[in-house]
């Protein structure tokens, strides 16, 4: 394995099995939130009740980060892991069941919509554990020196399945209905199921097992607020999801704003996810570790700019295209913080730390959509997807100019300290 191989992690077989069980699930994931969310408004022709969607996610996965990290670090991450998609793919088949035709001419629409928020709701509760499981487990499957380059390949694996799995939900409503699109997420889950076990059980790093709930939160806390680095890409993300969360929308854009019905949403659904493949892909040739903290600052800042022409477009290929490049600059994001974790982060605190980015970022992305419901039923979708990219920039200029610290992180150190571990 050279030195800056683009290839470094994939040259080992658990990782591609692990990429391959991730696109798998990534795509049945995506897929089903969309089809949901699809169904839900179909149901209620409501932007709340898709809100409402992110928060029944959001709350069980905020609430349970800090345990679920707490677990992961104590256990075997592969069984843990198959236990996890195992009970997943029992919500995709609830789901199937709850849109079956019989059910939804007999129940009520309240009826269908409460059992929807309840099986979402304990899909969050998986969901708490699903990242801080696949961040340590990486840790397990690659040398230390292709850290970073693994964190790319599984960034752009997830990147890849979401686009497909969003692109490919909107032409599954149009061609199957909502009920069989469902049954193809069940397909690919218990396929993700399936793969996992190709991957043998790995050790744990962890010395102090049995350790206090209390203290191993208290630990994994602590170090987040005292690596600036972490807290600071940490926070800046959140802010900009939270805010940015135009694409909860996107079901109104498509049916009254842009007229192009379920296809279309499909290709607006999957146009960001696009674009940051594409920058996935170019970071494991380009180095991003000079000026890590001013790119990474550039790259929110360009994503809030994207976010606002989106909202103001009336056009449905402008709005792709600013959807486009929402993906290419929020692609460039996520690659820095997953770095930034990756080469920041001990291997005994890796499900404590992720389960706290799973707290500012992962969960951001519902209350962000659940942000998005409300402020649009406040203020109409337009002013509401305007406001929020409209806060992004006001988040990225506040924090260089309070954090000069953080404006010239630069990781080409731990780079190199990595190459040399």
């Amino acid at each position: 394995m050279t030195k800056n191989d683009p290839y470094a992690a994939l040259r080992f077989k658990e990782f591609n099995i692990f990429l391959m069980m991730r696109f798998l699930l990534v795509f049945g994931w995506s897929m089903q939130f969309i089809v949901i969310e699809w169904q839900v408004y179909e149901l209620t022709n409501d932007a709340l009740s898709m809100g409402i969607i992110g928060l029944m996610e959001f709350i069980p996965a905020f609430c349970m980060a800090l345990f679920a990290g707490h677990i992961v670090d104590q256990r075997e991450k592969r069984n843990l892991l198959a236990l996890c998609i195992g009970a997943f793919s029992l919500i995709s088949l609830g789901l199937f069941l709850l849109t079956w035709p019989t059910i939804v001419e007999n129940w009520s629409t309240n009826r269908i919509l409460y059992c929807i928020y309840a099986l979402v709701f304990f899909g969050g509760i998986l969901r708490s554990f699903f990242g801080p499981i696949l961040f340590s487990l990486i840790a397990l499957l690659v040398p230390k020196k292709a850290y970073p380059n693994a964190a790319t390949w599984s960034s752009s694996a997830w990147q890849i399945a979401s686009v497909a799995g969003l692109a490919f939900s909107g032409f599954a409503i149009s061609w199957f209905g909502v009920h069989w699109s469902l049954c193809i997420v069940f397909s690919m889950v218990s396929l993700a199921f399936i793969t996992v076990f190709f991957i043998s059980k790995k050790p744990i790093h962890n010395t102090k097992i049995n350790e206090p709930i209390l203290q191993s939160l208290k630990e994994g806390l602590g170090f987040v607020f005292k690596t600036k680095a972490i807290l600071g890409a940490l926070t800046l993300d959140m802010i900009s999801v939270l805010f940015g969360g135009a694409v909860m929308l996107l079901p109104i854009f498509a049916k009254e704003i842009l007229d192009v019905g379920s296809e279309g949403f499909g290709i607006l659904r999957a146009a960001p996810s696009v674009g940051a493949i594409l920058t996935m892909i170019a970071t494991a040739y380009i180095p991003i570790s000079k000026n890590a903290g001013m790119k990474l600052l550039m790259a929110v800042f360009g994503f809030g700019v994207c976010i606002i022409v989106f909202g103001l477009s009336t056009s449905f290929w402008i709005s792709v295209i600013a959807l486009f490049f929402s993906g290419v600059t929020d692609g460039v994001s996520m690659v820095i913080r997953q770095t930034i974790l990756q080469l920041k982060t001990p291997d005994h605190m890796r499900g404590r730390v992720a389960s706290v980015n799973s707290m500012f970022v992962g969960s951001s992305n519902e209350l962000g959509g659940f942000e998005s419901g409300v402020t649009a039923k406040l203020m109409g979708t337009v002013t509401a997807v305007v406001f929020g990219g409209t806060m992004t920039l006001i988040t990225v200029i506040t924090t260089a100019l309070v954090s000069p610290t953080f404006r010239k992180l630069d990781l080409r150190k731990d780079f190199e300290d990595r190459e040399n571990d």
